[in-house]
């Protein structure tokens, strides 16, 4: 029974994706609430998909974009 590099490839490929886009949602979240994107980075790149969930509960501080903005800074208000 031979072993086959490409059995794992598309797999891991496909991890890899979803590890890096956990990572970059952390970032970007943590950014928003004020935190800093190192934090973020940090917590996505080492927790996965946990870290970006765990961004999603934690309040963010005064003055940051997501109380100023929203969470969504597309939909604005019109006046």
């Amino acid at each position: 029974m031979t072993f086959m590099l490409a059995d794992i490839g598309a797999l891991a490929l496909y991890l890899l994706f979803i590890w890096l886009a956990s990572a970059i949602g952390a970032a970007y979240l943590s950014e928003r609430k004020g935190y800093g994107e190192k934090a973020g980075l940090a917590s996505g790149l080492l927790l996965s998909v946990v870290g970006l969930l765990v961004w999603l509960v934690v309040p963010s501080k005064e003055g940051s974009m997501w109380r100023v903005v929203g969470p969504m800074p597309w939909q604005r208000e019109e006046l």
